[in-house]
């Protein structure tokens, strides 16, 4: 009975509670005996409060009981990366550095999940600082992927990939500045959004890069992803990036007829640099909208050189301002793999920063008008290939990692630059076993759009109902 809990998805979870069919501490009961069987093998968790949030379910059940109003995520377990601070509590951010440093303030994210009448049961495991792609750790151990735990999980949101993936969570936020929700999501088979820049407040998260950092859901299906973000979405005024734009409920229009929908379909670009098991998904991919009614387009991708060069300039100039200090008192307390790759940020002029912020509306526009203007949603791939070992990726081994992981920030990095909505959607497996996703992406605020694909396209396929056998 208890894997048959934690096999529910996370609107399945909230249904079965309100309609009594299961109680919030019966699920919580089942999660927990699912994460101490699991946790030995993937180290998805940082820090695990099981008291406390069987404390929260029985306090959830009382509420119920005595006929109060349920939230839209009333009982669900979640867990978040470990960036997202709750007052009192330690975030480490994946690091040694604050690895003893309680937090202040809660983040407005959780603040919003708490209200929705989620219960939050521990920290998740990430790169540390939220620097690398690929799930490594030398402080908290590396995070493994369920499909196959010689395999990466993919980064920076590497916990909740596999804690989302391997059942033990039915929901979890993660952080994407260049692809930390949507690359782990790919590589664990489960869906993750990145939202338009400003829809979903950063206040009480520790910044990667101020310009392109974002807060979104990872979860099994599209219809979870919807029900998160409408309780976490919308103007923050303690996030001085927040949007005012009105938040609509994610999950109506979810079921609406891709009839007529234009998809685009790359030209050049992101068809190029992928192995034969990720076209393949793809193409299928793209027979399933086409039996759905949508409209297949071929769109030209506008040189994205500039644009990525931009981006990780951006990137490496503000990761060097956060961490200066840090870089200068307590340099040994960092991973190689990440200081070293942090430092050269200290040497931007200011000129080519300030130059490569104002280049951001120039080019969104371009791309806007040559490719989002001619099609609805864009299809690409979430990356070029399943998830390579963690050997073969070990960032320790840098000529090594960069051959394995060097095309991934293709896939993701321009979108973050642009600011633009992206979600990760399971599309098939390779050879060996492992997931493959692709990705769709929107105009700003086209969040209802991507859902409503992702959703259409998971009501024919069961890719994002099959489950890792461990």
């Amino acid at each position: 009975m208890s894997d048959e809990i934690t096999s529910l998805t996370l609107c399945d979870v909230t249904d079965a509670i309100r309609t009594r069919k299961l109680s919030a501490t019966e699920v919580m009961e089942a999660t927990l005996a699912r994460i101490e069987r699991l946790q030995p093998l993937v180290n998805a968790f940082i820090l695990l409060e099981g008291d406390g949030a069987m404390e929260a379910a029985r306090a959830a059940d009382e509420r119920q009981a005595k006929g109060e109003d349920l939230p839209s995520l009333h009982g669900v377990p979640m867990a978040h990366k470990d960036l997202l601070y709750r007052a009192g509590r330690v975030s480490t951010c994946g690091s040694k550095i604050r690895s003893q440093v309680k937090a202040e303030v809660t983040a407005t994210a959780l603040e919003r999940l708490d209200a929705a009448g989620a219960i939050e049961i521990g920290t998740l495991n990430m790169a540390e600082f939220a620097a690398s792609g690929t799930g490594h750790n030398e402080h908290y151990g590396d995070c493994r992927n369920p499909w196959n735990t010689d395999h990466i999980v993919g980064g920076s949101s590497s916990g909740s990939g596999t804690a989302v993936a391997a059942r033990m969570v039915a929901g979890s936020l993660g952080s994407d500045t260049g692809g930390s929700v949507r690359i782990p999501a790919g590589l664990c088979g489960i869906t993750g959004i990145k939202p338009t820049d400003g829809r979903v407040s950063r206040y009480g998260v520790m910044p990667r890069s101020w310009a392109s950092d974002t807060l979104g859901p990872m979860t099994r299906t599209a219809r979870d992803v919807a029900r998160m973000m409408s309780a976490i979405a919308g103007y923050d005024p303690r996030d001085p990036q927040s949007h005012h734009a009105p938040v609509p409920d994610y999950e109506d229009g979810i079921e609406s007829s891709l009839k007529g929908l234009r998809i685009g379909v790359a030209k050049n670009y992101y068809n190029e640099d992928i192995d034969d098991d990720v076209a393949a998904g793809i193409e299928v991919a793209r027979a399933v909208f086409a039996d759905l009614g949508a409209e297949l387009v071929e769109v030209e991708i506008p040189d994205p050189s500039l644009a990525m060069s931009l981006g990780q300039l951006i990137l490496a100039a503000e990761a060097a301002a956060l961490h200066e200090k840090w870089l200068a008192e307590r340099p040994d307390d960092y991973q190689i793999a990440i200081r070293v790759p942090m430092e050269p940020g200290l040497f931007i002029p200011a000129t080519r920063y300030i130059e490569a912020l104002r280049m951001r509306g120039p080019l969104l526009s371009e791309f806007l008008d040559k490719v989002l203007s001619r099609v609805d949603v864009l299809h690409i791939p979430t990356g070029p290939m399943p998830a390579p070992t963690l050997v073969d990726a070990d960032p320790a081994s840098p000529e090594k990692a960069v051959q394995t992981m060097g095309l991934f920030p293709k896939f993701t990095r321009t979108i973050s630059y642009l600011g633009l909505p992206a979600i990760s959607v399971p599309c098939g497996f390779s050879g060996n076993g492992l997931p493959i996703s692709f990705q769709l992406v929107g105009q700003p605020f086209a969040e209802p759009t991507l859902l409503n694909v992702a959703h259409m396209y998971q009501r024919e396929t069961d890719w994002h109902e099959r489950a890792p056998d461990i």
